[in-house]
């Protein structure tokens, strides 16, 4: 088993079911302990196990067991330990003898969690549901490095505590979360666990020192990427914000973490403190740091602090930047800002394991993209003489749906009228969504000479808005594809010989997608 320390947390280890050896003569006043039974994965392991009975003072083996999170964890006097009362918490645990079954300890304990007495005036509503003039979900990324030091880490929790009850958190308002960066990045706990400043409050509170080099852009990176999943709380069309807190300087590079963040739709704020002095900057990787990972380098997601010390004034002003929600210029990105249709060629040259080919990359471009109700969306026509709308732009609004209904595509066979099919295109599925948020693009895959004028039809297109891309396979020919495509048209119009080539070109049309959506926005 492995052996802990008296401050050891149920979060600080690792497995679902873990031996650990608690050391003897823990103080027991220094025990942080919250429920009884099953205690909240912010307790001390051998503070919980004493106040079990599992031990004594004189340490010992403990088994302990990883539980889900619950609420009203209770307070209870046992053993010489007094345990804690806490709302709710992420995640618990139990503590058995090295030899028993936790769980039985879980069926005992549940039953016997005595309700709390403590009588709690009702919390009016509003408080509840918290600011709903200030939407956003914040991770608040803390520096925890040996540049800040233990002295101004707890001065950068107080700061961070103000800021988040400023806020106004609540059900309806911001809600926040912590990561800490030093050598690796932590999450310490995310948007879910918390929706009352009180409980947040108290989480911050508890945040330990990790120390370590500054790797801000590791962390940085690492928050963009893992921190606003849906699982983990993020909200739909809610904007993302990270507020990077930096004493000092990063010991690695914040560029591409600026990057990947802006990729993924996140608004980065720096607050740097202490910012280096003339005799530093020898040892400063990039003196642009800041201008480098915010968001946009317009003087609005940067914010200076001289010192950690008296930092009340600053902390009003930076909240109420955090609640801007037309300033987050970040916060579109192409992959959750466009309409992509796609137009298919069903003409008989195809062939029905070619149509299958094309369908898969339609798939894989489509899979790009974040769709939504009030995301990105996609629709499908297919066309020979004819046209038939596969699926226009609202019929799916999850990329399940659209992804299932690409592959149930029945392939028509027939002959190639190109410029009709651009013409019905822009008329009945582009339409309806005229006045729309979202930039429109059209993507035209086909193996062969259309029998119609091309050029007037795409003209008409690009005039109502639509950037096209033209994808030509096999017999297409090279000029009916540039005519077909925006300018620059060299960037514009893709071709393969084979349409085993189509997948090698996934990459480049979203990237071409990304490109355009960048530059109609600058």
């Amino acid at each position: 088993s492995t052996a802990i320390t008296c401050f050891t947390r149920g979060l600080d280890l690792r497995k679902e079911t873990e031996e650990v050896l608690c050391p003897a003569n823990c103080p027991l006043w220094q025990f942080y302990v919250f429920g009884d039974g099953v205690y909240a994965s912010l307790s001390s392991v051998c503070g919980a196990a004493i106040h079990r009975g599992v031990i004594t003072s004189a340490g010992g083996a403990v088994k302990v067991q990883t539980l889900p999170g619950q609420e009203n964890y209770p307070a209870v006097n046992a053993n010489g330990i007094q345990s804690q009362m806490l709302a709710r918490w992420a995640s618990s645990f139990a503590v058995t003898r090295s030899k028993d079954i936790a769980l039985e300890a879980v069926g005992r304990s549940i039953s016997t969690a005595r309700p709390s007495t403590g009588k709690r005036p009702k919390k009016t509503l509003e408080k509840k549901s918290g600011n709903k003039d200030c939407k956003a979900d914040i991770a608040f990324l803390i520096d925890g490095s040996y540049n800040i030091g233990q002295r101004r880490f707890n001065l950068q929790k107080n700061f961070v505590g103000k800021v988040a009850v400023m806020l106004g958190i609540g059900t309806e308002g911001p809600h926040v979360g912590v990561v800490q960066a030093s050598e690796y990045p932590k999450i310490e706990f995310y948007l879910k666990n918390f929706t009352a400043a009180k409980d947040v409050l108290f989480a911050i509170k508890e945040l330990g020192f990790r120390g370590g080099n500054s790797n801000t852009g590791k962390a940085l990176k690492y928050t963009a990427q893992k921190f606003f999943s849906f699982e983990n709380g993020a909200r739909k069309g809610i904007p993302k914000i990270i507020v990077v807190f930096i004493d000092g300087w990063p010991s690695d590079d914040i560029e591409e973490a600026g990057i990947v963040a802006r990729e993924f739709g996140v608004n980065v704020f720096i607050v740097s403190v202490a910012k280096p002095t003339t005799e530093e900057l020898g040892m400063v990787q990039d003196i642009a740091f800041v201008d480098k990972a915010v968001c946009r380098n317009n003087g609005f997601f940067s914010y200076q602090m001289p010192t950690w010390f008296g930092t009340t004034k600053y902390v009003k002003p930076l909240a109420q930047k955090l609640c801007s929600h037309e300033q987050m210029l970040c916060s579109k990105t192409c992959y959750n800002s466009v309409n992509i249709a796609f137009l298919i060629d069903g003409s008989s040259s195809v062939g029905d394991s070619n149509f299958r080919l094309m369908l898969e990359f339609i798939s894989n471009v489509a899979k790009a993209f974040e769709i939504s109700d009030i995301g990105s969306k996609i629709a499908t026509v297919q066309f020979t003489y004819d046209q038939r709308t596969e699926f226009g732009f609202t019929d799916y609004i999850t990329k399940e749906k659209v992804l299932s209904a690409i592959q149930n595509i029945r392939y028509m066979s027939g002959g190639t009228a190109t410029g009709d099919a651009i013409s019905f295109t822009t008329r009945s599925v582009f339409g309806p969504m005229k006045d729309g948020p979202n930039k429109n693009f059209l993507i035209v895959l086909t193996d062969g000479q259309s029998y119609d004028d091309v050029r007037g039809p795409a003209a008409a297109a690009q005039k109502a808005g639509i950037t096209v891309f033209s994808v030509g396979v096999a017999w297409a020919p090279v000029d009916d594809l540039k005519d077909m495509a925006s300018e620059p048209r060299e960037s514009h119009t893709f071709f393969t010989r084979e349409f085993t080539g189509l997948e090698q070109m996934v990459p480049d049309v979203i990237r071409g997608i990304c490109r355009d959506f960048l530059d109609s926005k600058q």
